[in-house]
């Protein structure tokens, strides 16, 4: 595989680090003022405030390799907050499943960041395994509405979502993965409850949400009933995708070692102690080995092709590298982080380790758990089909 980089792929990374330095934050200024003419700003440059879209929805029509070198550049100098659900998840289902009416309906609004979107599909019985889900949605009588009533669990900002994209059972009859279907509905009505969960890490991300008697009107569907998980199929590779963070794992590391090189060891700096080197080269090799996976994946995407199992690979070993980058700064830390809850102390970076290794042990869960993920590979990449004994 070819990585060098042409003249014209050099002049677009010019252009990118030249429209991030120019536009970054500056301290003091009006943050979400800030953003919004931020994303102004990108949209003039030709669909960059939507860089994953497809030109025929106002994306700019990137090849891989400037996809890639957009996620290195924005690694390293950071985008405005974005929500993934609505740009990065709903959005490419809409484009695919969706129809004319419901493109030209939620698509604006999502693109103009108006309209915060969360994902209804775990559930209390249905988390790695999702096609268990049982939240039921009914039609009435008329076949107008649909009446939702369920439960959905590790529902990310549920409580400031105003919209939610939700797998329902539809039908009971066949395989589990048949009879679901994915309805649209707004968060902020009658009969739709969010509790919070309080996190390992302390933060409140997450909430469970009750539906009851929630009604739902029919032309809030994509596609066809009782076909969802056709489409959450889709969008789980998306996201899956996202979730692997090897750009943002890249720029980690290189923080990690410079906050190793802080620590004094003896006569020399923690990144002079054998042990913890080693344990940094195997984290860079095996990121190595998860970048050149990514490329062969954008490689397979400019012929046209979507995200398939390689997305599960990206997401298992991804998500793996992220949590063991998030190990080591607390080691780099050493007794010092175990006071993350308290008055900071020691290292500058140890309160801040702590909270982040807790908050990465749901980075292998969230988005198919690993488990999940390697029973992809191994029946997709692999070959190996489940026993029948």
């Amino acid at each position: 595989m070819d990585i060098n980089l042409s003249q014209q792929d050099l002049e677009f990374r010019t252009e990118v680090r030249e429209f991030l330095s120019s536009n970054a934050y500056k301290n003091g200024e009006d943050y979400n003022a800030w953003r919004m003419g931020w994303f102004a700003k990108a949209r003039e440059k030709g669909g960059w405030d939507v860089p994953k879209w497809p030109t025929e929805f106002g994306g700019p029509g990137w090849t891989p390799t400037q996809h890639y070198i957009w996620e290195q550049e924005t690694a390293e100098i950071g985008t405005p907050f974005d929500l993934p659900f609505g740009l990065g998840m709903l959005a490419p289902v809409l484009m695919n499943y969706g129809s004319k009416e419901q493109q030209d309906r939620f698509l604006p609004d999502i693109r103009d960041r108006k309209v915060n979107w969360c994902q209804g599909y775990s559930e209390p019985g249905a988390g790695s395994d999702l096609a268990n889900l049982k939240t039921k949605a009914e039609l009435t009588d008329d076949g107008k509405h649909y009446i939702v009533n369920g439960t959905k669990i590790w529902t990310t900002l549920a409580h400031i979502a105003d919209w939610i994209f939700c797998l329902t059972r539809t039908s009971d009859t066949g395989k589990k993965q048949e009879g679901i279907t994915f309805l649209l509905f707004p968060m902020k009505q009658e009969g739709v409850e969010v509790k919070p969960i309080i996190t390992l890490g302390g933060s409140h991300t997450v909430n469970m949400v009750h539906f009851t008697d929630v009604k739902v009107p029919v032309e809030n569907r994509v596609g066809e009933q009782d076909k969802g998980w056709t489409y959450a199929k889709g969008l789980l590779q998306h996201e899956r995708t996202g979730l692997a963070g090897i750009s943002r794992s890249i720029v980690a590391l290189e923080k990690l070692k410079e906050q190793a090189t802080s620590v004094k060891r003896g006569n020399g700096t923690l990144m002079d102690d054998p042990a913890f080197r080693t344990k940094v080269a195997e984290l860079e090799v095996d990121l190595m080995a998860v970048e050149f996976t990514e490329l062969r994946s954008l490689a397979a995407a400019a012929g046209g092709g979507e995200p398939g199992p390689e997305s599960s690979i990206l997401k298992l070993k991804g998500t793996e590298i992220q949590q063991r980058i998030q190990k080591l700064t607390v080691e780099a830390g050493g007794i010092f982080s175990a006071a993350w809850g308290a008055m900071p102390v020691g290292p500058h970076f140890a309160r801040g380790g702590m909270s982040g290794y807790l908050s990465s042990r749901a980075y292998t869960i969230y988005g198919g758990a690993s488990e999940v993920q390697k029973d992809v590979v191994a029946k997709n990449v692999l070959g190996i089909k489940k026993s029948t004994k």
